[in-house]
Formats: structure tokens, sequence, C-alpha cells
């Protein structure tokens, strides 16, 4: 009841609301996104979007799933949205430099990501898992990231993928398999 209260709040354009929105929600998006994009300017700008569009659409918002979910669909989206577009600009620039138009490439920052809510002592072991994390399949570190670094159910994801339970079942165990391959070989070398 209290959700449905917050939501007409929120529909009726009550200023406090759209505070309220903001204290529960942008550190959830922020980390969200922070997770999948692994850079903390495109987080932060992704989290201004999202919230840009929930304060734009919430009239529309069917309360089909609880709004927690709806925002973390939007988040996940405009995350993925962003990827994919730099996966195409990325293919386009290697197409240019095959044509002979190196000038117009541009250079991705191969930059170690070192999250900000690791501990000093542990920086060098956070960048090689979020490295990892980083070169699962998209779907996979999709699906990792909001369920290990969100703490989001099986069924929450489910909601948020728009997939069934028994796909996030399989491609939260295809991810675990793949980053224990990736990480195993640095855990042989470093940790004695």
């Amino acid at each position: 009841m209290a959700e449905k209260n917050f939501i007409l709040r929120l529909k009726q354009g009550h200023q406090n609301a759209y505070g309220e929105l903001l204290d529960l929600f942008s550190d959830k998006v922020f980390n969200t996104a922070l997770g999948l994009l692994q850079n903390k300017e495109d987080a932060e700008d992704i989290t201004q979007e999202v919230f840009a569009e929930v304060f734009q659409s919430v009239a529309k918002f069917r309360q089909q799933s609880k709004l927690s979910t709806w925002i973390y669909r939007i988040a996940v989206t405009k995350s993925l949205e962003l990827i994919r577009s730099r996966q195409r600009n990325k293919r386009s620039a290697i197409i240019l430099s095959l044509f002979g138009k190196e000038d117009q490439i541009h250079v991705s920052n191969n930059e170690p990501f070192y999250h900000p809510g690791a501990n000093l002592e542990h920086k060098e072991m956070s960048a090689v898992l979020f490295d990892a994390i980083h070169r699962l399949p998209l779907n996979q570190r999709t699906a990792f990231t909001l369920n290990k670094l969100e703490n989001l159910s099986y069924a929450e994801l489910a909601v948020v993928m728009d997939i069934s339970v028994s796909s996030v079942e399989s491609l939260l165990f295809r991810a675990k398999q793949k980053l224990r391959e990736l990480l195993g070989e640095y855990y042989e070398q470093n940790i004695k």
C-alpha cells in the first residue's frame, strides 16, 4: 500500500516524492550502471538519464511490477544501449582503419577499473575481478552484476531482464564457470 501511495504522489508531481525517489534509488541505479559500464562518468550520465526518463514517464507506469524493478530495467536498458553503441563505434573504427582512415579512430581506454567501493588493500584483486566480469558476454555480465552486486533475486532478475527464472539460473551458472576459468590463472599465480 505504501508503494502505491508513493507512486501516486510521484504521478501527481509532488516535489518531495521526487526527492524521496532519488534518495531511495540513486545509489542503486549508479551502482548498477557502474557495474555494467565500469566507468564512473558514464555511470553518472546513465543515472541522470534514468531519472530523467523516470520523471518523464512515471505517469505511464502501470504498476505491473514493483517500482524498483521498473527503475532497474530502465537502468539496465540504458547501460546496455551505451555498451552496444560503443561496440558499434568500435567496429566502425576497425573498418575505417582497414581503409586507411586511422586518424578517425577513437582509441578506447584500457586502464584497469577500480571500483570505488573496493578497499585500498584489495584494489588490484578488485580490478582483476571487474576485468573478468567485463569480459563476460553481455547477458551474463548483466545477470551477474545485478545478482552479486545489487543482490537482486533470481525472480527479480527474470523480470528486469525479461527472461525466465530458469534462463537466469543458466546465465548465472555460465557466468560463474567463465569467471572461474578467467580468474583461475590469476589466483594460481598470485594467491598462495
